[in-house]
């Protein structure tokens, strides 16, 4: 077993694990420095949640190691469940009991006292805003207010390590922004957290580095910055009114831009990768004085263009 004074939150080693034909994990390796949120970004299918399971002891690897502040998630699962705090992609609250009872019940669960049980419950009722509802049954509750209180339930046992698996799946967009709030502020007090999601948004909000993981393998590791400037950074875009300013614009941006520039004849649309955005847009338009220009600007690489440049496929795809 590691040393726990020494060992990192939580650490994978070559974790393999198969259903049938279906490699969902592929040799990992993965590393969450204490105080550290660590992003697992990858399509559905990818292996996220095949490596929490593990990690949080609900699933057997076949092969490879991991530990969780320092326990062996093989040796001693009873030290890994009382060192996590686990936040699955569905609130997991009763909704026939109320904010305040849910968490009252988790915190008896965890051996707290009535009175310890009660003052933590009120303790985090508060810290996530949920003061206010918390004598409502949860089925009145909105999605955000749900996940809210599930997440406050990860954490009555004050655990070092958080895990939270793809938690504003199915949110909408208010909900999700609440979300990202309480899980910043999570990561702003130094809890270790290990968060899977299919958004490079949020894991670029809310995690200190990314891993992307895609068919069972980690493809891709760094801050979304790296991940976004290992496809070319920003991008310079231009729309065109007349077809024949296209040849125009495509021979500017190839002076200006960093790569060969893509043209979209039906849209009239340039793109080009860029090194100093500002200063390849100040150039683009003065050279392009005459042409008739609709729109014009500098993007970042979504999403989509992260992946599909690492995996072939978008974030939806297999």
């Amino acid at each position: 077993m590691q040393s726990q004074s020494s060992s990192p939150a939580a650490r994978i080693e070559k974790l393999v694990k198969t259903f049938g034909a279906t490699r969902a994990l592929d040799g990992i390796d993965l590393e969450i420095p204490v105080g550290h949120a660590l992003g697992l970004l990858g399509p559905n299918g990818a292996g996220k949640t095949t490596t929490v399971r593990i990690l949080t002891t609900l699933l057997r690897p076949d092969s490879g190691r991991a530990w969780v502040a320092g326990h062996d998630v093989l040796a001693e699962p009873d030290a890994v469940r009382r060192s996590i705090g686990l936040s699955g992609q569905y609130a997991a609250v009763d909704e026939n009991l109320s904010g305040y009872e849910n968490l009252y019940l988790v915190a008896r669960f965890h051996g707290l006292s009535r009175a310890q049980a009660s003052r933590r419950s009120r303790e985090l009722l508060a810290g996530f805003r949920l003061e206010d509802a918390a004598e409502r049954l949860a089925k009145t509750y909105s999605g955000g207010m749900r996940r809210r209180l599930d997440l406050a339930g990860a954490l009555v046992a004050r655990p070092p390590v958080v895990v939270l698996d793809e938690p504003t799946t199915g949110l909408d967009p208010r909900s999700r922004l609440e979300t990202w709030g309480v899980i910043g502020e999570l990561v702003a007090d130094g809890a270790s957290v290990l968060l899977t999601t299919q958004y490079l948004e949020e894991a670029d909000r809310l995690a200190n580095t990314i891993a992307v993981i895609d068919r069972g393998r980690v493809i891709a590791r760094g801050t979304s910055d790296d991940l976004k400037a290992r496809i070319g950074g920003e991008r310079l875009e231009l729309v065109v009114a007349e077809h024949h300013a296209l040849s125009v614009a495509r021979q500017v941006f190839a002076e200006v831009g960093s790569a060969e520039p893509k043209v979209n004849e039906q849209a009239r649309q340039v793109s080009v990768p860029v090194d100093d955005g500002p200063k390849a847009l100040v150039e683009a338009m003065n050279r392009l004085d005459g042409v008739r220009v609709l729109d014009v600007g500098l993007r970042r690489p979504s999403l989509d263009d992260v992946f599909l440049s690492l995996t072939g496929h978008t974030v939806e795809g297999e």
